[in-house]
């Protein structure tokens, strides 16, 4: 795609999270989502979050997407302070620099999938010809040329989900968040769609974070950060604070 190059994972911070913390009110009580999570991570790498449900992985995905902010603490990406963004601000700033992957696709039914893959670029001054050129590369780079002008439902979950992750990249973004990509996928489908996913991130450079609960996604990322009731935990994976 245009603008995207291979290169070797860079030691440069995507994105700096310093002393975030998140409460939420449920009922009367009040909950720490997040508390006091301070994480660096370098531009380039895939890193997969993980822990169990309530452990605030989904929280934090939406603080660095911008889609969330913190009750205390800075979320930095790609150098932007999110915090000093006004809401018209982090819009714009999210559509360029941010791909957005979810478990269950969020696909229009009623277009194609290259008519779904070009949604994004509807708010660009591209023209429509070189909006359509973009789209029909991004379905080539996720393995769906083929399938550029079947709907939704003439598609697996697994090549819906490729037309999610096209979609997410059409932009050229800075970073991809991707929440639970495999969830509602058969074995064989998250495999896949994990594979491309480490494609992505191996041949452009993609900062990719991940929420996940799929075991085999472990071995496909660059690092694990493990969180447990809204702090960073210990133990069987890439300890907390900065990555090398």
């Amino acid at each position: 795609m245009s603008g995207f190059a291979g290169a070797e994972p860079s030691a440069v911070p995507m994105i700096e999270i310093r002393e975030v913390s998140r409460l939420y009110h449920r009922g009367i009580d009040l909950v720490h989502a997040l508390e006091r999570v301070s994480l660096g991570i370098p531009a380039g790498r895939f890193v997969a979050l993980v822990g169990p449900s309530g452990s605030g992985k989904s929280t934090l995905l939406n603080l660095l997407a911008g889609l969330d902010q913190p009750d205390s603490g800075e979320v930095l990406v790609a150098g932007t302070r999110l915090s000093l963004l006004s809401e018209e601000e982090l819009a714009a700033w999210r559509a360029r620099h941010v791909g957005l992957v979810f478990q269950f696709f969020n696909l229009l039914p009623v277009l194609s999938a290259v008519e779904n893959v070009e949604l994004p670029l509807l708010l660009t001054k591209l023209p429509r010809a070189d909006r359509r050129q973009r789209a029909e590369t991004a379905l080539s780079v996720v393995g769906l040329a083929a399938r550029a002008h079947h709907r939704p439902a003439q598609l697996s979950g697994g090549e819906q989900q490729r037309v999610a992750i096209a979609r997410a990249i059409i932009t050229d973004p800075d970073l991809i968040v991707a929440d639970e990509p495999t969830g509602d996928l058969d074995a064989k489908s998250a495999v896949e769609i994990l594979t491309l996913l480490r494609e992505l991130n191996r041949a452009f450079e993609k900062t990719i974070v991940m929420v996940t609960h799929d075991p085999r996604a472990e071995r496909f990322v660059d690092a694990v950060i493990r969180l447990d009731k809204g702090v960073l935990a210990n133990g069987g994976g890439t300890p907390p604070g900065t990555m090398a």
